[in-house]
């Protein structure tokens, strides 16, 4: 526990962190890497040279100091980051590692404003919130080791198979070396491929969500072929052109938050983007399988049929459901978007509802959805990479 005193002086810090949070976290990569040049084996360099998971910390740091007092109010947003943590294998001898260079880029950036009371009060909160994590993260091994199935970091997989879905997704069907069956999942989840790609001096690690229903034989990706010129494109172009059937890649256990409710009965709505369809695909797909009866809507948006995946895959679940609808928009071929007129159109009234696509793509449906009038309780959605803040309004 902290002191009211610790807790008055982190709860001061909050407007320098409202104003200087991302100079901070900037400050806090840039020096801890050069320190720890190994933890580039772990960390996403794309979310790090787009700046995403500078402003992902110095959000998360902002909640924390705001709510010193209340820790539970920031809880879903660390279960959350505790889910990327267990699929990257961070480890409790890290958490020093990151205090020490956290409270250093404090010091650095606020200068003589950083007091040693501060300084003082934030070590004291760090070794608290880092506990926490610590604690939850352990429960998460543990659970993922015992889980019928099971394992606790990395396991061999081979590709088994790779099917191109469109002109810009392929999927890669995976399964365990060790020819043991896979755990279940819940149906929106993803898992960290871990890869060494020739001539790149560190690993890299890529979170991709599980595009079908569980089985216990292999796990499916599918996988959007980026620019290869651009930050994200490294991953996926090396697993487009270099990776084939019979090659080996190291995967984590399925992890994450944003998942179907299977023991819900209640009806749902899937609005996706993009390659924001493969969560989606997961849930359709349970549903189809589990509770065909269950009423479901599926809406998606792409660019043009050729980008579009899945698309016989879908009419054929939508066509052995009774109470489900596929809609589908192609916005380069004259459909335009997905917008409050066509959403008012196909949201099954009172479903819960799940989005996923580009930032720009949510920020556009879920203010939509709000302004018909749906409480923000009924709506999940995921980010790709790291949690970022939207600005939603909520009229």
């Amino acid at each position: 526990m902290l002191s009211q005193g610790t807790i008055d002086i982190i709860k001061s810090t909050v407007p320098v962190l409202e104003q200087h949070g991302k100079t901070i976290t900037t400050v806090f990569y840039k020096n801890m890497f050069e320190a720890h040049p190994e933890l580039l084996n772990i960390f996403n360099h794309a979310n790090q040279s787009q700046g995403r998971q500078q402003n992902a910390l110095a959000g998360l740091v902002y909640a924390a100091a705001a709510n010193i007092d209340n820790l539970g109010a920031v809880l879903p947003a660390v279960v959350q980051v505790a889910h990327k943590h267990k699929s990257l294998n961070i480890t409790p001898e890290q958490y020093p590692i990151v205090g020490y260079h956290l409270l250093g880029a404090i010091k650095e950036v606020l200068g003589s404003a950083a007091t040693p009371e501060i300084i003082g009060a934030w070590g004291e909160a760090y070794e608290v919130i880092a506990s926490v994590f610590i604690g939850i993260e352990k429960e998460m091994y543990t659970q993922a080791e015992e889980m019928d199935g099971g394992w606790k970091t990395f396991k061999d997989f081979k590709i088994a198979d790779k099917v191109v879905e469109s002109d810009v997704i392929t999927s890669f069907y995976l399964k365990p070396v060790d020819g043991q069956k896979l755990p279940s999942y819940k149906p929106g989840q993803y898992i960290t491929l871990r890869v060494t790609i020739p001539g790149e001096e560190y690993v890299l690690n890529r979170q991709y969500s599980l595009s079908q229903a569980p089985t216990e034989e292999f796990f499916r990706i599918s996988v959007k072929r980026e620019d290869e010129t651009t930050p994200n494109g490294k991953m996926s172009v090396n697993l487009h052109r270099e990776m084939h059937v019979g090659d080996i890649v190291e995967v984590s256990v399925p992890a994450g938050v944003f998942h179907l409710d299977t023991e819900s009965t209640n009806p749902v709505t899937l609005i996706s983007g993009g390659v924001g369809i493969t969560p989606m695909m997961s849930m359709f797909d349970s549903i189809a399988k589990n509770k065909p009866e269950r009423p479901a809507a599926f809406l998606h948006s792409a660019r043009t049929r050729k980008h579009q995946a899945f698309d016989a895959k879908l009419r054929e679940l939508n066509e052995s459901m009774p109470a489900s609808t596929y809609a589908v928009l192609y916005s380069d071929e004259g459909d335009g978007f997905i917008n409050r007129e066509f959403l008012a159109a196909h949201v099954i009234e009172g479903s819960d509802i799940y989005v996923c696509g580009p930032t720009i793509f949510m920020q556009s449906v879920i203010k939509d959805l709000y302004a018909l009038g749906i409480s923000k309780e009924k709506i999940n959605f995921e980010f790709f990479g790291p949690a970022e803040e939207m600005e939603l309004v909520t009229v």
